[in-house]
């Protein structure tokens, strides 16, 4: 007998949760960031896209997980995992801020329950061993029309680059981003960009300096630029997944493309020249 889970990969079963789901449609602050949650002593349990705000004190967060998982604060420890699952931080410090830590959408939160108290020790809260698996044999699932595995047959015969995050942007009418694989993808484009330019960045003429040009670990290959903006519309502290790359305030910081960023004569918003009449 087969397990049907073993018919999705899991990177289809996350853009089928991700097309049935749908954009959410509750109101989003620039400061939500949208973190998945796992704990020790739940193996079978995880919690999805949990609303965090960066500015919440890492004792706001534990408080907020205890509703979730039951562990009491005192006996919480949280450890920062980055998409590759890879821990980039402890958040030892009751009193500092959810943003310091510079977290990212997708990123996880492992509590550790220290308890050996803990009403979840034991993995008995989830002891699902009595529980029937839905199962279908090879010879059953095969003689069935319409199912997912001959569509994606029958995809990948018409286009061998086939995916199911294609077929679902191809749907729903989005541009399909390729992959970069060339480690030195815009590395023209950055030539002539230095640190210390100012600079103007696209989309939305955001200005500011350039404090940073090279490859960055963690983001997909190539260069990029790191600016610190003259108003705090970036999305980090010039820290991304755990390593400084320069030094700014929480929320000034970010890294683009050479190719969305123009260098030259941008002096900040303060610094505009005005008419006589415009003087006071």
């Amino acid at each position: 007998m087969t397990d049907l889970k073993n018919f999705l990969s899991q990177s289809d079963v996350q853009a089928l949760k991700a097309y049935v789901q749908g954009p959410s449609s509750q109101a989003r602050a620039d400061s939500t960031v949208l973190m998945h949650v796992t704990h020790s002593n739940l193996k079978n349990t995880s919690f999805f896209e949990l609303r965090l705000d960066r500015h919440m004190t890492v004792l706001s967060v534990k408080e907020k997980l205890k509703s979730h998982t039951g562990t009491a604060v005192g006996a919480m420890l949280l450890q920062m995992k980055d998409l590759n699952g890879q821990v980039i931080a402890t958040l030892a410090d009751d009193n500092t801020v959810l943003g310091f830590y510079s977290p990212q959408d997708g990123f996880t939160l492992h509590v550790i329950d220290i308890d050996p108290n803990s009403s979840s020790a034991d993995g008995w809260l989830e002891d699902v061993s009595k529980v029937q698996k839905y199962e279908i044999s090879e010879e059953d699932y095969n003689a069935r029309e319409n199912t997912y595995r001959k569509f994606k047959e029958q995809k990948l015969k018409e286009d061998p680059t086939w995916t199911l995050q294609k077929e679902i942007a191809k749907r729903s009418g989005k541009e399909v981003k390729e992959a970069v694989n060339d480690p030195e993808f815009q590395a023209e484009e950055a030539k002539g960009v230095e640190v210390g330019n100012r600079c103007e960045v696209y989309p939305g003429s955001k200005r500011g300096e350039v404090m940073y040009v090279g490859k960055v670990e963690g983001l997909p290959m190539g260069y990029w630029i790191g600016v610190k903006y003259d108003e705090p519309i970036g999305k980090n502290n010039g820290t991304i997944k755990g390593k400084q790359y320069f030094e700014c305030a929480p929320k000034y910081g970010g890294m683009v493309r050479p190719s969305n960023l123009k260098v030259g004569d941008f002096p900040p918003a303060d610094d505009f020249d005005f008419s006589d009449e415009e003087e006071i």
